[in-house]
């Protein structure tokens, strides 16, 4: 992973879609919901994610069988 002056590169929405083939509005499905962290930046609220945290919700898909409603433990 390519780190400039100590801080992960950040991915785009997107990027993150195109990773999971998906649409990018389901990658904003899973942000809004809290399935997948992101990072707001800009006046637009532009999303950012960090491949560590895209890493760690594929685990997690894949421990729940890739069910993405059981990785959120505080969903009702």
């Amino acid at each position: 992973m390519a780190k400039e002056n100590g801080i992960s590169e950040m991915l785009t929405t997107r990027d993150v879609a195109r990773l999971l083939h998906v649409h990018p509005n389901t990658v904003r499905r899973w942000s809004e919901r809290g399935l997948m962290r992101a990072y707001r930046i800009s006046r637009r609220g532009d999303r950012r994610f960090r491949r560590e945290d895209i890493a760690q919700f594929l685990a997690g898909l894949s421990a729940h069988g890739g069910n993405e409603k059981k990785t959120n433990s505080t969903q009702r």
